[in-house]
């Protein structure tokens, strides 16, 4: 394996490296919608990413740019990723499922000068960011053979801007280095032991870190392989797992409840090469030992976000593996759990996880702003006093290993999707008839939370919760549209005037079971619209 030092300077030399020690070596496998399988070597890899890079370049792409790219899992993710790193651009993934308003908030955010998208949604994608050229996956697939600029080969500026939902109204950027990617593959190539006859299953979206930080960056380091999928089938994963010939996979919670539910139990699941799948967010111990029984692989749970790019927290692969724990510090990771005092708790009361470290090499560089006069460098410092506040809670018990308590942040998790209950609001808070809204999620047992919003109208209006929600979908991404409206003549609150979203939760809750009125289930829910 390789060192840390000798892994290259970016993305794209790390690739080269690998691919002139062996060019015939598997990378990549894909499987399309269709269920009809491609292969790819680390040198077919490679001569794509170069064509890429050429055609990148011969449209304006330069060295510090940022390209848009807004595609489904397909090989062309790949070659744009590794393109940009060519050229010394940076890629700017994002979600494919993204409106119209959405894009346009991420190619002015992210100062983008061309998008890349599925040939079916070029047209929204060029009707959203005004003024940038569009180009489709189509076109990137057969971007003749071509070399790109030999000096933009570097590991200069960031090599990605991923988008991440925070406590306030519009998601953050995040800008993640070359050696961000470096540090992470090399960390997870080392703790689970990835060789190069590893072969990750990719059910996952590729814009997420998890996809990209754990699976991508890791088989890369290693000189292994991913098994890439068009997206997540419930029904599929266990025959993907199979035929596709993979020994790792990664997964959250939710998804793995998805397989449990949808995949039809047969005696051929145990008859695969996984050897571990990691995921993240609890599962009951039901759930697990099922997973585990019926796939004979154990699961590895780990606790990380985009910002702190190496993951805190993976669970060890011995006897000390607990599948309700977020495991022990990675090693080389500091983090701490303190109260709201920032003085550390004792062992077994919750508090708040702090990380240290260096941005831009195992933390995340910052946040990407507008550079100006105060910031020249358009970076926003993720450490307070020498920390990353995650704003999660967790416990840790007397042999150090960590359990995920909760979100002290406003945030909801479905399906393995962040959604800030501040962005949703802000949508509601925009249509006329509405005065106020509150936004939380309540535990679903597929999806981890269900999206519920409490509306108070104004004017005496009255709108349909089904109107309201069709308002939503026309504004937000299918995952954010709620669940649930309920209408209500006031919102509970403080003595400050905050929102007791505890109190709204508890009455949500306790009504469930009842009659349920002024509710709406929508398209945009994952029981109606999403993995088979």
């Amino acid at each position: 394996m390789a060192s840390d030092t000798d892994l290259g300077s970016s993305v794209f030399a790390l690739l080269e490296r690998q691919a002139t020690a062996s060019p015939e070596a598997p990378f990549l496998v894909f499987e399309n919608e269709a269920g009809a399988v491609t292969r790819r070597s680390y040198g077919a890899q490679l001569a794509r990413a170069t064509a890429v890079a050429a055609l990148l370049a011969g449209r304006g792409v330069r060295v510090g740019d940022r390209v848009h790219l807004m595609t489904a899992n397909r090989p062309e993710f790949l070659d744009v990723l590794f393109g940009c790193a060519a050229l010394g651009a940076t890629v700017v993934p994002v979600n494919p499922l993204s409106t119209p308003a959405e894009v346009a908030q991420q190619v002015e955010d992210a100062r983008a000068v061309l998008s890349v998208t599925d040939p079916g949604v070029r047209d929204v994608v060029a009707a959203a960011a005004t003024g940038i050229p569009v180009l489709t996956a189509e076109e990137i697939a057969i971007a003749p053979h071509a070399a790109p600029p030999a000096a933009a080969r570097t590991g200069a500026g960031p090599a990605a801007i991923l988008f991440t939902s925070g406590t306030t109204s519009r998601p953050k950027g995040v800008r993640v280095t070359h050696a961000n990617y470096l540090r992470v593959g090399a960390a997870l190539r080392d703790h689970l032991g990835v060789g190069p006859d590893d072969r990750w299953l990719v059910t996952l979206p590729l814009f997420h870190a998890n996809a990209q930080y754990y699976c991508l960056m890791s088989a890369l380091t290693a000189g292994g392989s991913v098994a890439l999928t068009a997206r997540f089938s419930a029904s599929r994963w266990p025959r993907q797992a199979r035929i596709l010939g993979a020994t790792l996979a990664s997964l959250f919670a939710a998804p793995i409840r998805l397989v449990l539910a949808r995949a039809e139990p047969g005696p051929e699941d145990a008859r695969n090469d996984l050897r571990l799948v990691l995921f993240a967010q609890n599962l009951s111990d039901a759930e697990g030992a099922e997973f585990e029984s019926r796939f004979d692989v154990p699961l590895v749970q780990l606790y990380g976000m985009t910002e702190t790019v190496l993951p805190p927290f993976v669970n060890p692969l011995d006897e000390r593996r607990r599948r309700d724990s977020i495991g022990l510090p990675l090693p080389g990771v500091r983090t701490r759990v303190v109260d709201q005092s920032g003085h550390p708790v004792p062992v077994g009361t919750p508090g708040e996880l702090q990380v240290a470290g260096t941005p831009g090499v195992d933390l995340a560089e910052g946040y990407d702003t507008a550079p100006g006069a105060s910031d020249p460098e358009g970076v926003t410092p993720l450490l307070r006093d020498g920390w990353l506040c995650t704003g999660d809670l967790v416990r840790l018990d007397e042999q150090g290993m960590a359990y995920f308590v909760d979100r002290a942040k406003d945030m909801i998790k479905r399906s393995g999707e962040n959604v800030a209950a501040t962005e949703v609001e802000r949508v509601l808070l925009e249509h006329p008839d509405v005065a106020d809204a509150a936004v939380h999620g309540i535990p679903d047992p597929l999806f981890d939370e269900a999206i519920v919003a409490h509306v108070v109208t104004q004017g005496g209006r009255t709108p349909c919760p089904d109107d309201l929600v069709a308002w939503c979908a026309e504004r937000l991404a299918r995952f954010k549209v709620p669940s649930l409206v309920v209408l209500c003549d006031d919102l509970p609150r403080t003595s400050v005037g905050k929102v007791r979203k505890d109190v709204l939760r508890t009455e949500t809750l306790q009504n469930r079971l009842s009659q349920n009125q002024g509710s709406a289930r929508v398209a945009g829910d994952p029981r109606q619209g999403g993995s088979r």
